[in-house]
């Protein structure tokens, strides 16, 4: 396939770069109509050494001369017949989209980038939505790069235009050469930019209004989705990446974990800002979990970080928060805690607010609680589970039952470790600090890994 043709085309190349070259000859015949002048040229190949082999472009033919480009043998002096005379209107046409070759060349002229920087350079430029490659590898601007480009023209020329970047590449190879002092070109550099910024700030509606000639403001996009904490009214979803929620009375934008699906979490509330929670979740064989739009963005604990859920929200009272439904330690990872998925029923499943294990038990129960109580064993919180009066696994056809997820005998055998399927990984903040969940007497520490059972978990691994 692809790996082939590359192939072939590097022999080619280098099978040309050792053939004879290619000759031909021009000609360029000058005559008249009437009174008008006109000119034309044209290409004729010149057989070399024998009629098999015409020079490279034999090994490339590509790069050899059509047929269409040689003109009829003629003298000075000869006269041809005017067969037709049309006259054609036309309107002149922009040039073509530059090809990634032709904006490598140009950047090298003005100076920009270095050859490993420049594929990292286009690379930007594409992952961010300003071109898309179309064939030939022609890069086509898009709607949003053609209005920043206009924009910083706008506010600042020198943005756009190659000559500040040029002349940040000359001073990098003073440094490199030593006839440039490091610090001086630092400080010179950031003091440069520090003024541009403060002014491209200042002139920031000029971008605001071309921004919306082409595109719908955040206000007008998305659908109503969960209540602002602060005014009480639907936030917008705004699927587009980065999703995220945004309130147009309050004008606020708030981010959310991205390469999975939000959803309403039961018009729950946060007991710290009154948003309402939403539910984010990776599919159906992945994980889930609530979070509070504005707790996500703004962590309310010290020992939290931004872009966490409920999770791993060190709340002591809330009943989303890792604190209530924290069961414990995980088996595979330090620092992630195993936290019940209060939404994945009647499929029951505890995940890890950490790495990606998923563990799966209780199939079919009607409801799966944490309890208060915790194992004498390994310190990790019970759980409560009410089975199906059809499908009990306990004896004399008991439906209730707590115990520990990784010690009780019971238990042991509807508990099912897997790895979640994630779309990508979620980029998000580190684990909780802690383990386990708090108590009356406050805090535990993190609970012991229970060894012994570990074993047993991992032969269940998908």
């Amino acid at each position: 396939s692809d790996g082939w043709r590359l192939y072939e085309y590097i022999t080619r190349h280098f099978i040309a770069t050792v053939s004879q070259d290619c000759k031909y000859l021009q000609t360029t015949i000058d005559f008249k109509i009437g009174m008008e002048a006109f000119s034309c040229s044209g290409k004729t190949l010149i057989s070399a050494v024998c009629n098999v082999f015409t020079g490279y472009t034999t090994v490339m033919p590509w790069q050899g001369i059509p047929l269409e480009e040689a003109l009829p043998a003629c003298e000075r002096g000869d006269t041809f017949t005017v067969d037709e005379i049309k006259l054609v209107e036309r309107q002149t046409s922009p040039p073509d989209y530059l090809t990634e070759a032709d904006l490598i060349t140009l950047m090298e002229k003005h100076g920009i980038g270095t050859d490993a920087s420049i594929p990292v350079h286009i690379n930007n430029i594409c992952q961010r939505n300003y071109v898309t490659v179309e064939n030939g590898r022609r890069l086509k601007p898009t709607n949003l790069g053609i209005v920043l480009v206009h924009g910083y023209y706008k506010i600042d020329a020198e943005l756009v235009l190659p000559t500040i970047r040029s002349a940040v590449e000359k001073q990098l190879n003073l440094i490199a050469q030593g006839k440039a002092n490091y610090q001086q070109v630092l400080q010179h550099g950031l003091e440069i930019f520090k003024r541009k910024f403060h002014y491209f700030v200042d002139s920031i509606t000029s971008m605001d209004e071309l921004m919306e000639v082409s595109f719908s403001p955040i206000a007008a996009t998305g659908k109503p989705l969960s209540r602002c904490g602060k005014c009480h009214r639907f936030m917008k979803y705004i699927q587009a990446k980065p999703s995220r929620l945004h309130c147009s009375h309050c004008d606020e934008t708030h981010s959310l974990p991205q390469n999975g699906a939000i959803k309403l979490y039961k018009e729950l509330r946060c007991p710290l800002d009154d948003f309402e929670l939403v539910l984010w979740t990776s599919g159906a064989r992945g994980k889930s979990y609530p979070l509070c739009p504005y707790c996500f963005s703004h962590p309310p604990f010290r020992d939290m970080k931004k872009g966490m859920g409920c999770n791993e929200c060190t709340h002591p009272s809330c009943q989303h928060s890792l604190n209530s439904l924290g069961i414990g330690q995980c088996v595979e990872c330090d620092g992630g805690v195993l936290v019940l998925d209060p939404t994945s029923g009647p499929k029951w499943r505890m995940a890890c607010n950490k790495c990606n294990v998923v563990v799966h038990f209780f199939e079919h129960a009607h409801k799966v609680q944490v309890a208060q109580e915790s194992c004498d064993a390994c310190d990790a919180s019970l759980v409560a589970v009410d089975f199906n009066k059809t499908r009990t696994p306990l004896p004399d056809g008991e439906t209730q039952h707590t115990g520990c997820v990784f010690c009780d005998p019971i238990f042991q055998d509807v508990v099912e470790l897997k790895h979640a399927t994630m779309r990508h990984s979620m980029h998000r903040g580190g684990g909780a600090r802690r383990g386990g969940r708090g108590r009356g007497r406050g805090r535990r520490g993190n609970p012991k890994k229970p060894k012994d059972k570990m074993a047993a978990l991992a032969a269940y691994f998908v």
